[in-house]
């Protein structure tokens, strides 16, 4: 289910996605409402999964893992569960995705150069249940991660 956000709640998103880490007071402030407006439909989007888990927006570059790549895996079904419990165990894995298509899943990693990036992805391929890997490495991000372009879709 698609969760229907008003002008308010748009007026919030945006001020948001502009300062993720900004008080409830001083959103109130930047979108001309009330501390408790923003307040209450702050509560709501995190009830209704609008909102993705607070993060800080944690660049791995400042930790020293300036390599990213993408880790395409192919597995024994059976072992669906047991691989991603495996794969969360990692932590250079920061996400993981169940995609359409050939490939089985897709693991978003980081590291700190080619050699870890060779470590990170021998670890992935050694996981219970994995028969095979394919690493793309990223060279140079393009679009960051936005979604107040959403708002006015």
């Amino acid at each position: 289910m698609t969760y229907q956000l008003d002008d308010t709640d748009r007026r919030i998103m945006r001020a948001l996605d502009d300062d993720p880490r900004a008080t409830i007071i001083a959103l109130a402030q930047r979108c001309g409402l009330a501390r408790g407006t923003v307040q209450s439909r702050l509560e709501r989007f995190e009830r209704e999964g609008v909102l993705r888990p607070h993060s800080v927006r944690l660049e791995p570059a400042a930790l020293g893992r300036g390599l990213s790549a993408m880790v395409a895996a192919e597995l024994d079904q059976h072992q669906y569960d047991r691989v991603v419990a495996a794969l969360s165990r990692i932590p250079e894995v920061l996400e993981c995705f169940a995609p359409a298509g050939e490939t089985d899943l897709l693991c978003r990693v980081v590291a700190r150069d080619p050699d870890d990036l060779y470590r990170v992805a021998e670890e992935i391929r050694l996981c219970p249940g994995i028969s095979r890997t394919r690493t793309s490495v990223y060279l140079r991000l393009l679009v960051p991660y936005r979604t107040s372009r959403l708002l006015d879709a």
